[in-house]
C-alpha cells in the first residue's frame, strides 16, 4: 500500500500511526504542497492523507484510512474507551494551536516544500486563513505560555506512556500528533509523564518527532 502525505501534516500522522502500531509496510509518498494534480487524480481533490490500497484504489480521510487498516486482519488494536477530557483538552489547545504552529512549519525543511512554489503556496494559502506569520511571530510568547499551561493540565490525565487511557483508543490517534507537532516549537516545556508518551507513541508508531528542526 501507499500513503501519500505531507511530513508536517497532523491528518498524516494520524493515518501513519496506524501502521507504525501494527507494525505493517506501507510506502510513504511526500507531496509537494503545491502538487494539486497528483490528488485530484487519485480522489478529485487536494487533500491529505491518500491511501492506495493493493488493488490500486484510493482512500482520503485520515480516520477512514485508520479504521480500514486497523480492522483489515481482523485484530483491531484501537478497542479502548476514549476520555472526554482527552477530547476537551484537544479541541481548546486546537483553538490556537495553528497560530504558534504554521509560521514555524512554513519555514522548516519538510520534504512537501522542496521547492521555493510549494512553500509560497503553503504561506499564501496559511495567512489567508490565519493572519500574517510574521505578526503570529511576535505573540509566540504568549502561545508558548498558553502551551505549557495546558500541557501540564494533560499531564494528569495521562494513565500509561504507551496509551493515553490506558489502552490505545482513538484519543491517542488525536492526541500524538498534536504533540509531535509541538516538538517544532523551541521553548515548550513536556511535564515528564507528556514527555513519557509522546516518546513512547513515537516509538511504537515509528513516527519521528521534530525537535533538530524546532525554531
Amino acid at each position: 500500500m501507499k500513503l501519500f502525505i505531507y511530513e508536517h501534516c497532523p491528518f498524516c500522522v494520524k493515518a501513519r500511526m496506524i501502521f507504525g502500531l501494527k507494525n505493517l509496510p506501507v510506502e510513504l509518498v511526500v507531496m509537494l504542497n503545491d502538487d494539486e494534480e497528483t490528488p485530484k487524480k487519485l480522489i478529485g481533490q487536494k487533500m491529505a492523507p491518500i491511501l492506495m490500497k493493493e488493488d490500486g484504489s484510493c482512500m482520503p480521510e485520515s480516520l477512514d484510512i485508520v479504521a480500514f487498516v486497523d480492522k483489515s486482519d481482523g485484530e483491531p488494536l484501537l478497542t479502548g474507551r476514549p476520555n472526554p477530557a482527552i477530547s476537551d483538552w484537544l479541541r481548546h489547545v486546537n483553538s490556537y494551536l495553528n497560530k504558534l504552529l504554521l509560521p514555524r512549519i512554513a519555514t522548516a525543511s519538510f520534504a512537501e516544500f522542496a521547492t521555493p512554489e510549494a512553500r509560497r503556496y503553503f504561506t499564501e494559502k496559511k495567512e489567508a486563513s490565519v493572519g500574517s506569520f510574521d505578526e503570529l511571530r511576535q505573540h509566540s510568547a504568549g502561545f508558548i505560555k498558553n502551551i505549557n499551561d495546558d500541557l501540564r493540565k494533560l499531564d494528569k490525565l495521562i494513565v500509561k506512556p504507551n496509551a493515553v487511557n490506558g489502552e490505545l483508543s482513538l484519543d491517542d490517534i488525536h492526541l500524538f500528533p498534536v504533540l509531535r507537532s509541538l516538538t517544532l516549537v523551541a521553548g515548550v516545556d513536556y511535564p515528564s509523564r507528556v514527555a513519557d508518551y509522546r516518546d513512547n507513541m513515537a516509538k511504537q508508531t515509528q513516527i519521528n518527532l521534530l525537535s533538530s528542526v524546532a525554531a
